[in-house]
């Protein structure tokens, strides 16, 4: 587990889908409460983010689902993706995944052009807003959030 190289970062596939969500589910009710809104995404991944123009990662080793993000594309203006429900099973904490599910997303995006990506977290989740702020995302205000648990915002501007 120590050797974060066997980690492998895939793209989309269905058989994790049960994975993305119940990791989400884990995480967000370890810290907060799951939300509607939650779940509308979670159950329907490929409906709300895939056939969108968005992807789903998956950290794995031997098979298992260590840690997942999205990054949903976005119609509006402000930015192209949001990096989202981004989630590391416990097991895995502090062992890196989240930077590399973090970098492969935002290397994704930035082959499909992207020039801007855009996350929601609360800051009382520490080590993920120092590993955001580590990859150059910076606070922003303005944008309407969907979840109640939002407190924070923040934007990447990749260099085109």
């Amino acid at each position: 587990m120590n050797n974060k190289h066997q980690v492998r970062i895939l793209t989309y596939k269905s058989k994790y889908k049960k994975s993305f969500k119940d990791l989400n589910i884990e995480w967000i009710s370890n810290y907060f409460e799951v939300e509607p809104n939650d779940i509308k995404a979670l159950d329907h991944a490929e409906e709300y983010i895939i056939n969108k123009g968005g992807e789903i990662f998956s950290a794995v080793l031997n098979e298992e689902v260590l840690g997942v993000c999205a990054l949903i594309k976005s119609d509006g203006k402000n930015y192209d993706y949001e990096l989202a429900k981004m989630a590391v099973s416990p097991k895995a904490q502090g062992k890196g995944v989240g930077l590399l599910l973090a970098e492969s997303a935002i290397k994704w995006a930035s082959e499909k052009g992207a020039s801007k990506i855009y996350l929601e977290s609360n800051t009382k989740l520490t080590p993920a807003i120092k590993l955001y702020e580590k990859l150059g995302f910076k606070r922003i205000t303005g944008i309407s959030s969907a979840y109640n648990r939002v407190d924070i915002q923040m934007l990447l501007t990749l260099n085109s």
